[in-house]
């Protein structure tokens, strides 16, 4: 760059700081765009710094709302912490242990301004915190994150599939973090107590309308945590009397025949309504043993993926490029993230890095 340009390297870090400088003043936009030509211009010269704007371009795009960008960013900040301990790390950054988990307890963190804001965001965040090492921090630094990680299931019939892992990590970590959406889950598919699911459904409403992240989500979660009562309720009872259902619903006897009624004709469930006895009569139906194969294979192709690229990345490649895999992820970042450095380097406080070195320390 000197040579043809005559850009040196004080020129690059006066770049970094104009950047920044923008940024602290509320120029999202074009503290995003000094930041794209900072990453490019460097070109793996400094890779602590580049780092550091990976994170200031996540950031930006978050507070510009422009939530395709920010996904983007996401995942390049993803893989190049998923990199450390290859051969070749993305970006040529070097993190030790406590750092890497430090910056995964920070991605979870920001990947939730992204998740609950982008169109797609409730379904990509299930396969994003259900990933061993992200799940792994969960349970390490952050077990409150799980509540967000029950709502985006709950809420997406797609991703049924996922409720036995999800289940299992609630219940492992129910001595360490307890709310009213996590007790919901354990009482409904742990403990398959309704009296209990019913009372705390009540208090899952109070905390949705208070949580910044899940305000949006209220309405959505309580139709589908009913749903969810209602499903298990019928597996193990073959005559449901509506009244009682009603009661378990927090729902007046005409409304919850009515919701009954559209759920029958809409899930296409084998159930008979009784009007006259006031009751719900099941089927039972087994499902056939190609319906069994076809579930048991769903996250077959997904997880093949996923240690697929496990293996190239031990291998020291990482997806079949020779050049240290910067092209995808180059032009994106933010200031947030590092090598534990001191916290001016870092969009943000060091709070969460002290708490995972003191969950580390611990630990050890």
């Amino acid at each position: 760059l000197f040579a043809e340009y005559e850009i040196s390297t004080d020129i690059l870090e006066s770049l970094y700081d104009y950047a920044r400088f923008q940024f602290d003043c509320g120029n999202y936009l074009a503290a995003s765009e000094l930041l794209s030509s900072y990453i490019q211009l460097a070109d793996g010269q400094h890779p602590d710094r580049e780092f550091f704007a990976q994170w200031g371009r996540l950031a930006s795009s978050i507070l510009t709302q422009n939530w395709d960008s920010a996904l983007e960013n996401l995942f390049y900040i993803r893989d190049v912490i998923d990199s450390q301990g290859t051969l070749r790390p993305i970006g040529g950054l070097v993190l030790d242990p406590l750092q890497v988990l430090q910056q995964r307890t920070w991605l979870i963190h920001w990947s939730l301004f992204v998740f609950f804001n982008h169109p797609n965001g409730r379904n990509l965040i299930i396969d994003f915190f259900l990933a061993d090492p992200y799940l792994n921090t969960i349970q390490t630094n952050c077990p409150h994150v799980l509540r967000y990680l029950a709502v985006a299931v709950i809420t997406n019939k797609g991703r049924r599939n996922t409720l036995k892992d999800m289940i299992r990590v609630i219940k492992e970590e129910s001595h360490n973090y307890k709310d009213p959406i996590t007790e919901f889950i354990e009482c409904l598919y742990v403990n398959f107590d309704f009296d209990g699911a019913q009372d705390t459904l009540k208090r899952c409403e109070e905390t949705l309308k208070r949580d910044f992240f899940l305000v949006g989500t209220v309405d959505d979660f309580l139709e589908n945590a009913r749903l969810t009562i209602f499903e298990t309720y019928c597996r193990i009872h073959q005559v449901i009397d509506i009244g009682m259902l009603a009661g378990k619903l927090h729902m007046d006897r005409d409304a919850a025949e009515r919701w009954v009624v559209n759920l029958v004709k809409n899930a296409k469930m084998d159930a008979k309504i009784d009007s006259e006895a006031n009751q719900v009569i099941m089927g039972t139906s087994v499902p056939s043993i190609y319906e069994q194969v076809v579930e048991v294979t769903k996250g077959l192709v997904i997880r093949t993926n996923a240690l697929a690229i496990g293996y190239d990345r031990r291998d020291g490649s990482y997806g079949g490029r020779d050049d240290g895999g910067r092209g995808r992820g180059r032009g994106r970042g933010g200031y947030r993230g590092g090598r534990g450095g001191s916290s001016n380097d870092r969009y943000g406080s060091g709070q969460q890095g002290q708490q995972a070195q003191s969950s580390q320390a611990t630990s050890s």
